[in-house]
């Protein structure tokens, strides 16, 4: 895709942004070469809003590993090893990864994450599509799944989580803010929500389930030890 400066301009972006692209790229520029080049400068905020503007592509990178200190990619990711990002990482695609996803800031990812061993979020954790993780997943901020969640191990949020679908997590749950389950949530662990837990679907876990506020299921709730919610 080739992005001009009246498709740019259209999208009304700041004057600085716009007096960079035109310093550098005169009157057009291919887009994820535009992307790649707002990075490389530094102005990762502007690749952002460059990539909400215009959407993903139909784009495919494949990697044998990826090392670098922020990206911003509009199609599929496929890293057969592993990922590591020091800031931030969106990708408007696929995020695929063979190895484990270490992300310094936030994590946005605009497809599925299919990742075979940890994933860490320094910030917040977005995926739009499912979730898949052979191991831990760790979110410093809020943890956002739109589709199904298999996670191998436990899952972690330091806010709030909302899960669009089904989830499943060989371990345990531990979430510091509210927690909302759009289908099932089942977890071989203990299930600890500081704020409020909230499924449409059943709740079950192997383990205990603790809450600082209110739990909310639409069908059961099942624990194989302690079932405790501070509220109702």
């Amino acid at each position: 895709m080739v992005l001009t400066k009246s498709l740019i301009r259209a999208k009304r972006p700041c004057a600085d942004g716009f007096r960079w692209f035109i310093q550098r790229f005169d009157d057009h520029g291919d887009y994820q070469g535009l992307l790649d080049a707002l990075v490389a400068a530094g102005r990762v905020d502007n690749a952002r809003w460059l990539l909400e503007q215009f959407g993903p592509t139909d784009a495919v990178r494949t990697l044998d590993a990826l090392d670098a200190d922020a990206v911003v990619f509009a199609g599929t990711l496929q890293v057969r090893g592993n990922v590591h990002i020091g800031g931030p990482a969106v990708v408007g695609g696929a995020l695929l990864a063979g190895g484990g996803v270490r992300v310094a800031g936030d994590l946005s990812v605009g497809g599925d994450a299919r990742i075979g061993g940890n994933v860490r979020a320094g910030g917040r954790l977005s995926v739009a599509g499912n979730l898949r993780a052979g191991w831990c997943v760790e979110a410093a901020g809020d943890l956002c799944c739109g589709g199904r969640s298999r996670i191998g191990w436990d899952l972690r949020c330091g806010g709030r989580l909302h899960l669009g679908g089904d989830a499943e997590l060989g371990a345990g749950l531990h979430c510091a803010g509210d927690a909302y389950c759009a289908g099932g949530l089942r977890a071989a662990g203990d299930v600890e929500v500081e704020g409020s837990l909230r499924a449409d679907r059943g709740i079950a876990a192997a383990g205990s389930i603790r809450c600082g506020m209110h739990v909310a299921a639409g069908w059961g709730v099942r624990a194989g030890g302690t079932l405790r919610a501070e509220g109702s």
